[in-house]
């Protein structure tokens, strides 16, 4: 067996006898010192250790031309109906989607940016409107024509008119025309206005009178609206609450629909037996307010593209001077949202990602009608991609963009347009935390640099002191 003092042997701190040293005030003094300057450099090692560290490096987006990203919009325009705005997005690789609703609200305003908090529900017409397919050039004038002199009183005597706002140069309009007149002699002899007068079938020429028009938030070709008695309830701005109707334009299904509005008058649901007729009948409230916020999300591909808002309608025309595309930006975003789980991580990151994710955020975009018309708003947007890397090893993704934005006279129906244009390149942002084996090696070197440094000074300025001590003795004898 191993004996003790074989042990004891290759101790590398042999110990010597307290009575064999001596202490003095220069080793005390320098000891203290010693200690200070180590707890310090303790505190700053230990701080240095629980700093996280950020690196940052450019790379190459790797994402693949199939990866789709999200955007999140809300847009309010003060000046463009619910009725006909459209949220349509394309790409140089040949997506072309019209008329986004799955993912998009709508919400009418006032010209104050104002809703009456109810959402506008417009799915699109997913079929052709028919007309008349022969002419009758013989039709004459059969509806009763209205104005801002007589539309009050005759919405208020009558319990359902129906109004056609119709413009003469639109072309659905003139489509329309022969089978409106049509329809409007024979509900006219129906239920004659002087004996029964139940229904009205009238007509706006919004040429003639703009501001009828206006005040009734008509903005495409022609409009057929129908204001109910029973219903005769105005908003604040004195308007009838009424309805639109989208249905076929052919003289048969008018005059049907006509009569199902008598009907539902006199309660007899006989002409509503058949489901034809319920499916043909495509009425649905009309926007209560003359602009409309669009709020809610599209998907795109990484590639070049365009998300375009603007006015759509497969059957309407649009009078391009009279259009206004102005429009307040309240959240215009690249990327998915941010979960709770990543937000103590975004917290931290903040700095290192910049305010560009929400660059147009708050922005309004306001064009006079008078002074500009046909203007199309174009905004240019440059889309970065940056991931970071936290601790937890989770990826965060965060898009940044440069917007420059500029008006453009259209010769068509305006619009606000986002052109998209995606960086090939992308930044890469890394964390990193020092090991625990650092900073134990960094504390290990501190209290033993600090230790040796002390004793070689303590050694000098002992060694000085004896040898000034001896010298002076030297110089007494």
């Amino acid at each position: 067996m191993v004996s003790a003092a074989k042990i004891r042997s290759i101790d590398f701190f042999r110990k010597t006898p307290r009575d064999l040293t001596e202490a003095s005030l220069s080793g005390a003094g320098i000891s203290i010192i010693a200690a200070v300057f180590m707890i310090f450099l303790f505190g700053m090692e230990l701080n240095s250790y629980l700093t996280i560290t950020t690196s940052t490096s450019i790379i190459v987006d790797k994402s693949s031309i199939e990866d789709s990203i999200r955007i999140d919009l809300n847009i309010s325009f003060p000046f463009l109906s619910c009725e006909f705005a459209s949220v349509d997005v394309s790409d140089v690789l040949g997506t072309n989607r019209l008329n986004i609703t799955k993912t998009i609200r709508k919400y009418s305003i006032n010209q104050h940016f104002e809703s009456n908090g109810y959402e506008f529900d417009n799915p699109p017409v997913t079929y052709a409107v028919k007309h008349d397919e022969k002419v009758d050039e013989t039709y004459g004038q059969g509806s009763v024509l209205l104005s801002s002199r007589n539309f009050d009183r005759i919405t208020h005597e009558h319990p359902i008119v129906v109004v056609n706002f119709y413009a003469p140069w639109c072309h659905w309009s003139t489509k329309l025309k022969p089978a409106w007149e049509k329809t409007a002699k024979v509900m006219r002899q129906r239920y004659n206005p002087e004996h029964d007068g139940r229904i009205i079938v009238g007509s706006v020429d919004c040429t003639h009178d703009a501001d009828l028009c206006r005040k009734h938030h008509v903005q495409g070709y022609p409009s057929i609206r129908i204001y109910r008695k029973g219903s005769d309830v105005k908003d604040k701005d004195g308007i009838h609450i009424h309805e639109t109707y989208y249905g076929d334009r052919d003289t048969d299904s008018l005059v049907m629909k006509m009569e199902n509005l008598v009907s539902s008058i006199r309660g007899d649901s006989t002409m509503k037996s058949s489901s034809r007729i319920a499916d043909n009948e495509k009425v649905r409230p009309t926007p209560p307010q003359q602009g409309c916020r669009i709020e809610g999300f599209v998907w795109v591909k990484k590639v070049p593209g365009n998300l375009v808002i603007t006015a759509m309608s497969g059957s309407h025309s649009f009078d391009a001077s009279q259009m206004n595309m102005s429009h307040v930006i309240s959240t215009f975003s690249f990327g998915s949202s941010i979960t709770p789980i990543m937000m103590s991580d975004i917290k931290r990151l903040v700095p290192y990602l910049g305010v560009g994710h929400n660059r147009l955020n708050g922005q309004a975009y306001i064009t006079n009608p008078e002074d500009r018309a046909n203007v199309t708003i174009e905004h240019y947007l440059q889309v970065v991609k940056t991931e970071v890397l936290g601790l937890s090893h989770q990826l965060i993704e965060d898009y940044e963009y440069t917007a420059h934005t500029s008006l453009i006279h259209s010769h068509s129906i305006p619009a606000a347009k986002f052109h998209l244009q995606f960086s090939p390149m992308q930044v890469l942002i890394t964390e990193t935390a020092k090991p625990f084996s650092h900073f134990i090696t960094n504390l290990c070197a501190i209290i033993g640099g600090v230790f040796t440094v002390a004793g070689i000074l303590d050694s000098i300025l002992y060694n000085t002191c004896k040898l000034a001590q001896k010298v002076e003795l030297g110089k007494n004898f």
